[in-house]
């Protein structure tokens, strides 16, 4: 199975990115190369592309479709929360505008060897890295009660937690819990009858939360936001697409942030911290798929695409221009 190249939101992230000829742009989330096929369409000739992914197929799928670009493009296997280490050897000189686009793949979601479906059956993996020692049985059968319920409730959202965690635990007494198959039937025990016969598979929740926690997805975020910010050149764009509630709220808190002229209490009766805002917001409400996209990828009716440009005096001022 190849990675599906087909990319959430990319002629709205081709717009807000602003790409043009000879522009030079990160792909943070490379994936199989949808949106970085896109971005390099537009910005050759001269433009040139960094791919970052976790997930080493993801980088082999993206260096297959992106092959008639390899002069144009790095493809870089590492963390978007280590963006400045990863870019300081390219010596990239400028920055036009950098893409996260957060959470899982439909390759990986469709891979039942990778365990991150409730659909699929498959070992309790969950990694984007496979090198990366914790998986999602470690934390099933090692974590105590009282930690599940937190990261289910807290990651998943999921009203259910502590009941799902205590189901866990009772059944992981008789055997530890191996596979995707066997969570769901404790999930689906442990959710009242009534509750599962409507809304949404009563595991995903659950296996977001799982997700979240195996990669430490939600503390990288704002970290590569800030980030971002600062390596980009005056003017230049970042773009972020989440796609549940937690990314989202993240990514909206970062950028208004940096987006901040002041940080001072409320009560100071001056400002006092000469905090200077970083940010533009370019998107005041999330950008969302447009109906014929939905009709093609109904995976992308959570999507929400949020853009800022970088303000050119605070890179002047980093540069002590």
């Amino acid at each position: 199975m190849d990675f599906k190249h087909k990319p959430v939101l990319a002629a709205e992230a081709i717009f807000w990115l602003n790409c043009s000829p000879g522009g030079v742009y990160i792909d943070c989330t490379l994936g199989g190369g949808g949106h970085a096929r896109a971005i390099l369409e537009k910005i050759l000739p001269g433009g040139y592309l960094v791919g970052i992914d976790r997930d080493p197929a993801a980088l082999d799928a993206a260096r297959r479709h992106l092959a008639p670009f390899k002069e144009s493009v790095s493809i870089v296997q590492g963390n978007f929360r280590d963006l400045n280490s990863i870019i300081a050897p390219l010596k990239l000189g400028k920055i036009d505008g950098i893409i996260f686009d957060f959470g899982v793949s439909s390759f990986q979601l469709e891979s039942p060897a990778r365990g991150f479906s409730y659909q699929l059956d498959g070992p309790l993996d969950m990694r984007m890295d496979p090198q990366q020692e914790k998986k999602a049985s470690h934390l099933v059968n090692g974590l105590s009660e009282e930690k599940l319920t937190h990261i289910i409730r807290q990651y998943g959202e999921e009203r259910w937690a502590a009941r799902i965690a205590q189901f866990i635990v009772k059944a992981r007494r008789s055997k530890p819990l191996e596979t995707t198959a066997e969570l769901v039937e404790v999930i689906k025990a442990a959710i009242p009858a009534g509750v599962r016969r409507g809304g949404p598979h009563p595991a995903r929740r659950t296996f977001q939360a799982l997700r979240i926690a195996v990669n430490d997805e939600l503390d990288s975020i704002s970290q590569a936001l800030k980030a971002a910010v600062g390596v980009l050149s005056p003017g230049g764009r970042v773009c972020a697409i989440s796609f549940h509630s937690l990314e989202d709220r993240i990514v909206k808190q970062t950028f208004r942030d940096l987006a901040r002229e002041c940080i001072c209490p409320p009560e100071f009766p001056v400002c006092v911290c000469e905090q200077e805002p970083q940010l533009e917001i370019l998107t005041r409400r999330p950008v969302r798929p447009s109906i014929g996209e939905l009709q093609e990828n109904p995976r992308a009716r959570s999507a929400k695409l949020r853009a800022g440009a970088k303000i050119a005096a605070v890179l002047k001022r980093e540069v002590g221009e």
